[in-house]
């Protein structure tokens, strides 16, 4: 399914003129032939502000680590002004299979002429952001860990414990990435986390047994990007403890799934209640205004958020809990 990495044939960046980053960096320029925001696009991998892999630099460049079948990489992204170019540079020994992946990574099997706007709302929303794309990764565990992470608490508990687990148990990336970015862990090092380090970042029991399931059948989730999208959550779903919100929300990122949902959501209702409807609504009354948009209904709940719609707010916001508030491991 989707850009097959195989078809790029690269190396080494044999002029080191050309990518003064580092010498032994692989190096890849990419005319996408369509609008593309390399931002809003590879922002949707990001884990907020302190995700440990992800950096974006003050000259227009998205920084990425992974850790890819062939080992960790160091990904930097940037446009080529005036040239409809997109130049990447990548380290490590996962850089070629990384650079192989860049027209998936950055929205080449998107299709975003297939919403057709039914409302205002999201019509204003897709002709300011055209160059949103969704993003896939064709990294599993790497967007389905840090959705677990994020079952049932708020994000900043999530976020938090996401940094934390990354900082022990994460690893360096290679070439010349900026200070504080980190390789997620494998399936193996995730399981092998005890128990109190899962305590320590704020990860309660459910959440952490859920991870190790996940790792114990690591390959075949990461089988399911060549299968078709629902057939590739309904086997996400096999595992216990993950969900159909966990696996919208791993699929948004993993599989580039325009229709994945993330239904179950405690804010996405309301927004998409408010700006459709003028109320809030339940996931039901979500799933009824989101109907005429099968087949792209993320694109357009994230249309939809991204459009700024106001949410009145009549409970108060939950909390972290305050037991959960340690820096390190």
């Amino acid at each position: 399914m989707g850009t097959k990495p195989g078809r790029y044939r690269g190396g080494p960046n044999p002029d080191p003129e050309e990518s003064p980053l580092h010498p032994s960096a692989h190096r890849r320029v990419w005319r996408p032939g369509f609008a593309l925001d390399l931002r809003l696009t590879l922002g949707q991998l990001r884990r907020g502000h302190s995700d440990p892999t992800y950096h974006a630099g003050a000259d227009g460049s998205v920084w990425r680590t992974s850790r890819t079948p062939e080992g960790p990489c160091t990904l930097r992204v940037i446009d080529r002004p005036g040239t409809g170019e997109i130049e990447a540079n990548a380290w490590g020994p996962g850089a070629e299979w990384q650079l192989h992946a860049l027209p998936a990574l950055l929205g080449a099997d998107d299709d975003p002429g297939a919403l057709v706007a039914r409302h205002p709302i999201v019509r204003d929303a897709q002709r300011r952001y055209a160059g949103l794309r969704m993003p896939r990764s064709a990294l599993v565990l790497a967007a389905l860990v840090p959705s677990i992470l994020e079952q049932k608490v708020t994000t900043i508990e999530a976020r938090r414990a996401f940094r934390l687990l990354l900082g022990k148990y994460g690893e360096a990336p290679p070439g010349p990435a900026p200070a504080g970015l980190r390789v997620i862990p494998d399936a193996r090092t995730w399981a092998l986390i005890p128990s109190w380090d899962w305590a320590r970042a704020g990860v309660d029991g459910r959440r952490s047994r859920t991870v190790i399931e996940a790792t114990r059948v690591a390959s075949r989730l990461e089988a399911t990007t060549e299968v078709p999208h629902p057939e590739a959550a309904r086997l996400m779903r096999l595992v216990p403890g993950i969900g159909v919100w966990t696996a919208a929300e791993t699929m948004q990122r993993s599989h580039g799934d325009p229709d994945a949902l993330s239904v179950g959501d405690l804010h996405l209702p309301k927004t998409i209640g408010f700006a459709l409807a003028g109320r809030a609504v339940d996931d039901a009354g979500m799933l009824e205004l989101l109907a005429c948009y099968g087949g792209n209904r993320h694109r357009a709940a994230l249309l939809i958020r991204m459009s700024g719609v106001k949410v009145p707010r009549r409970a108060p916001r939950y909390a972290p809990r305050p037991h959960f508030t340690g820096r390190t491991l």
